[in-house]
């Protein structure tokens, strides 16, 4: 049978590509690349990078680059069959990650090639030390009954978090609510009122149509006035995949998220860590558990009397103006919405007609082409999975490709929520293989309704540029290794620099001036708009870093105070948590925990602490812009050069240092944020 996953030249056949290839695919490169290893194994004497190393990462590559469009098309393109494909080699590909990680004799060999430190450049080192510290990690020193343990686990474990992440995208699905009367979706924008009617024709249904789908649903909460309407959709949205709500029951991850907790603490302790939240540093720059809570308790400190002083202010706001004497949950982003027009005059809708997605674009390209001394095309005729789906390639100065990329940019149905960059396929450069960084680039937007361009708010802007900039690190990588490429082997807490440095450029006049434009006029935002903008920008910062801090306390403690005897105590912690940080206090029958993907399913786990701990970083590193000039070339060549360039081959706080002089400090991060030091 013809097979897409294992003729692979160029970019993947998307067209071609059905549910019945995937696992006769991964079948087929699981068994070549046990008997080329085992064969390696046999008939290399002296192991060296050119002899053992290097074509193992190229077995490896070619497993990469035919599981990559699976796990891509399962998020992207969700349907019954792919979903049973994707399931069926969870199990298989966690077996042979734990083979590889569990066999002493290619353990052994891969230290004799670190051995030969003097023959190797500063990334095959740094791969090599990567490798013997994941040997460790995968439980190569266990005794056999241990590393069957491991392995049990760890296939368990694969296929708990890709339940859990069925259940949150099936519960989201099955939820929505057919409006007939547009009274009652009063004061709501028009281009919420668009989307809905729009969503309710395709699915061909009558009047206006509402999901859980963010872009459906966040308008709702923020502008609709019936409170009951934007109670009953909170209530869908805060008990998804739970034992709560309108589908109680249904597709409830309570069962999922007590295993799964106990048995990432189980394989913590098994590797010799006391609970798993060590087990998540060992691959950080965080030094220690005590290192992130103190960090994220001391952020607390200085940002929860500014989010209590906001939330009095909002009650009192909306008790003044509304006669509202008791704010709910539901509330609260619309009274914040009627206090921030009240108080800047500005609104989300009277912002979106500067940001239409066919200017917004290209001027992101050009901001970056301006930094980095590159440029951006898109290609035409490239073999996608939806029509929506645009490709670009990025090319260098002197006309060389230097990497790819895919758009996928608008939510629809079974497609997940959220937004995030992809690996398509990761940079290697060896005498076999001449291949270049490309990746998916995935977001959630309301998608162009009518004959208007798809139109973005200032958040999903912001949302744009953040995931453009993991795009970036993964593409601009001039490391020869996939090992240590682009994103690759980046310390986690790390990994967020460069995607929130990129946000810094939604705010600076010259940026905008590159991106903002009225879709009708072509008129650039005006001044008195952009100050307004500006003077909003911090508006409830305090209650949105608290936000932050909350989610990040709890998956760490989680993770850190996991008890066997008393179980996960998922909501007993988490209520400590808010006691100790939140200053809103969501009702009993809150169950987000249940849809928490981030760190149940998402790689987060004990690690969400990250978006805060780089933010820290990349303030810092935007300060240097201050300072320099949003736009100079040499601070934008050491960005791109110490960081965005060098991937995972130096430790990244050593980077840091490189580019901004010394270690990051908290001030600009703070300061950025309107919250005082």
């Amino acid at each position: 049978m013809h097979n897409p996953f294992l003729e692979q030249s160029g970019l993947p056949a998307f067209s071609q590509i059905k549910a019945e290839h995937v696992e006769p695919a991964i079948d087929q490169l699981l068994t070549d690349n046990r008997r080329r290893i085992a064969a390696l194994l046999d008939d290399v004497e002296a192991p060296s990078w050119d002899n053992l190393v290097e074509p193992i990462e190229e077995y490896e590559d070619r497993l990469g680059r035919a599981w990559s469009p699976v796990s891509h098309l399962n998020s992207v393109l969700n349907s019954d069959a792919l979903r049973a494909a994707y399931n069926a080699c969870l199990p298989k590909l966690s077996d042979y990650s734990t083979e590889m990680g569990h066999n002493e004799k290619l353990y052994v060999a891969y230290k004799a090639v670190a051995e030969q430190a003097s023959a190797l450049d500063e990334a095959q080192r740094k791969v090599l030390e990567n490798a013997l510290r994941d040997f460790h990690l995968s439980g190569v020193d266990l005794p056999a009954d241990k590393k069957a343990r491991f392995k049990a686990i760890s296939q368990e474990l694969s296929q708990l978090t890709s339940k859990y992440s069925e259940n949150v995208l099936d519960a989201n699905n099955a939820w929505s609510k057919n409006i007939d009367d547009p009274a009652a979706l009063s004061g709501l924008p028009q281009s919420a009122l668009d989307l809905a009617r729009q969503t309710a024709q395709q699915r061909e249904q009558h009047g206006w149509l509402l999901t859980l789908d963010y872009p459906s649903y966040f308008p709702v909460m923020t502008y609709a006035d019936d409170a009951a309407l934007r109670n009953e959709l909170y209530e869908a949205y805060q008990t998804r995949a739970s034992d709560q709500g309108p589908q109680a029951g249904q597709y409830d991850n309570g069962e999922n998220m007590q295993r799964i907790l106990a048995l990432r603490h189980e394989l913590a302790q098994l590797l010799g860590f006391a609970n798993y939240a060590e087990r998540s540093l060992a691959r950080k720059m965080a030094r220690s558990a005590e290192e992130v809570l103190q960090f994220l308790r001391d952020l607390a400190a200085k940002s929860k009397p500014q989010a209590e002083r906001e939330l009095a202010e909002l009650r009192s706001f909306a008790a003044e103006h509304y006669g509202v004497a008791q704010l709910e949950p539901w509330d609260i982003a619309y009274y914040s919405e009627k206090l921030r027009q009240n108080r800047y005059s500005i609104t989300q809708e009277e912002i979106k007609p500067y940001f239409p997605e066919n200017r917004v674009l290209p001027g992101m390209f050009e901001v970056v082409g301006t930094l980095y001394g590159i440029s951006f095309h898109e290609v035409d005729g490239i073999d996608t999975w939806h029509p929506d789906v645009k490709f670009y390639e990025i090319r260098d100065h002197d006309g060389s490709l230097r990497g790819q990329f895919y758009f996928d940019l608008y939510a629809r149905q079974n497609k997940r929520g959220g937004a995030w960059m992809g690996d398509c396929q990761s940079r290697m450069v060896t005498p076999a293989v001449d291949q270049i960084p490309v990746a998916y680039m995935t977001c959630n937007f309301t998608p162009p309704v009518g004959d208007k361009p798809a139109l973005l708010t200032h958040d999903e802007v912001e949302t744009l540029f953040h995931e453009f900039g993991h795009g970036l690190h993964h593409m601009l990588t001039r490391v020869d290794y996939v090992a240590v490429s682009g994103i690759n082997g980046v310390a986690w807490d790390a990994v967020e620099l460069p995607s929130q440095f990129m946000e810094n450029f939604c705010w600076e006049r010259e940026a905008l001036d590159l991106f903002a434009a009225h879709y009708q006029t072509g008129e650039n935002i005006p001044e008195e708009l952009y100050q307004r903008m500006l003077a909003a920008k911090n508006f409830q910062s305090g209650m949105m870093m608290v936000r932050q801090l909350e989610f990040a306390l709890f998956d760490f403690r989680m993770h850190l105070e996991y008890d066997p005897d008393r179980g996960a105590r998922i909501y007993e912690i988490l209520d400590e948590v808010r006691e100790e940080v939140a200053v809103i206090k969501p009702p009993a029958w809150n169950r987000f925990a249940h849809a928490f993907s981030h760190i149940f399913a998402g790689g987060y786990a004990a690690g969400y602490y990250s978006y805060k701990w780089a933010e820290v970083l990349s303030a810092d590193a935007f300060s240097l812009f201050e300072e320099k000039g949003v736009f100079d070339q040499a601070t934008g060549q050491s960005f791109l050069h110490n960081i965005l360039e060098m991937g995972g081959a130096r430790d990244a706080m050593t980077l840091f240092v490189a580019f901004r002089g010394r270690e990051p400090q908290i001030d600009a991060l703070l300061r950025r944020s309107g919250i005082a030091a």
